[in-house]
């Protein structure tokens, strides 16, 4: 085969390739209909959005306000870049040059939803960000989403321009993604958080602003009061010397008081040696469960030592208290399995704080 004859047969091999490529490129049936879902891998980006290639006889174009479900003014901000390969959904056409418009916003508003509902169905509290109101109540957004809570349903007393810009804790009582409305409780949301609120216990917080008589720290959206004289055992005269708003600290509940939506905190209890608090508050966050548990310790002794001055001042009652709380008869006349005192209120452990220091 001579030279000539050789040259034209890879020419036609050529025409052959390029003939199949054609008629796959023809056979390839590529779905443009809004609503489709397409892979594609972004090749470039600008200030307006980004040109994607979804492997389409046409381009696509990503612009910025489709790239997110929050409002961004780059791409970078939803981590879009050249080489970023994602599904998108085709929103539209371009009619001056027959270009395909993508979505990501409307997936993550898909998923968003989906996220919603499964938060309802767990019954668990989340945080959701004030973005304005109307006469009705305010509206928050929570998973990207713009939510609605009723006035009835805020257990705040601040006012709605108070609370603008503002998280504060949410719970879920209509998720309907159809109607496109969200229905949110901050009431709920605060009544399952106060209801884990025991004394003893040791929670984080965040300090939201100081008075004169003491600082009021934020517990998981329930604002709790640290007075100056549960700071330290050492006497503070100047709050600001040891705390300043937005510092994060350990603080352990004294008391919750349920109707008046009061809770008084204690990091002096704390203090593994007086004087902490002030010294080396680091050390008394590391301490804080352990002097906790002594804490909750005393309450026990406190409660068994008034069981005993119950007993001792009645002795008429013809009871005995055992080891375990349970007060036994001591005649065959009484029932033989004794009375449970397990529900008779802690005696006050107080260490002496008075009403007024805990308002």
């Amino acid at each position: 085969m001579n030279d000539a004859v050789l040259l034209r047969w890879k020419e036609f091999l050529l025409l052959l390739k390029i003939f199949i490529l054609l008629l796959m490129l023809d056979a390839y049936d590529f779905n443009s209909e809004i609503g489709t879902r397409v892979k594609g891998t972004v090749f470039m980006t600008d200030n307006n959005g980004a040109l994607v290639d979804i492997t389409a006889k046409s381009s696509a174009y990503l612009p910025v306000q489709e790239a997110s479900i929050h409002r961004i003014k780059r791409l970078e901000e939803a981590g879009i870049v050249p080489g970023m390969r994602e599904e998108f959904v085709i929103i539209g056409e371009n009619e001056a040059d027959d270009s395909l418009i993508l979505s990501l916003r409307s997936i993550h508003y898909e998923l968003a939803w989906e996220r919603c509902r499964q938060l309802q169905a767990e019954d668990v509290i989340v945080k959701g960000k004030v973005v304005g109101g109307n006469k009705g109540g305010l509206v928050a957004v929570v998973e990207g989403l713009r939510g609605f809570v009723p006035f009835s349903q805020i257990s705040s007393k601040s006012t709605p321009e108070e609370l603008l810009d503002k998280e504060f804790p949410l719970k879920f009582v209509d998720v309907d993604e159809e109607q496109s409305r969200l229905i949110l409780s901050n009431r709920k949301a605060m009544a399952d958080s106060q209801a884990q609120l025991g004394i003893g216990s040791v929670v984080t917080g965040t300090v939201q602003s100081l008075k004169p008589y003491g600082a009021f720290i934020d517990i998981g959206g329930i604002n709790g009061l640290l007075h100056v004289s549960q700071i330290s055992h050492d006497r503070v005269s100047d709050i600001a010397t040891v705390l300043q708003p937005g510092d994060t600290l350990k603080v352990m509940i004294l008391s919750h008081d349920r109707e008046r939506g009061r809770v008084s905190l204690s990091t002096k209890k704390l203090e593994p040696t007086p004087g902490d608090m002030i010294r080396n508050p680091k050390l008394v966050f590391e301490k804080a469960e352990e002097m906790a548990q002594t804490f909750r310790q005393r309450i026990a002794q406190a409660e068994a030592m008034a069981r005993a001055d119950m007993l001792r001042f009645q002795p008429e009652s013809g009871l005995t208290l055992s080891s375990d709380g349970i007060l036994s008869p001591l005649n065959s006349d009484m029932p033989a399995e004794g009375l449970d005192l397990s529900d008779v209120s802690p005696a006050d452990v107080s260490d002496g704080i008075s009403e007024k220091e805990s308002d």
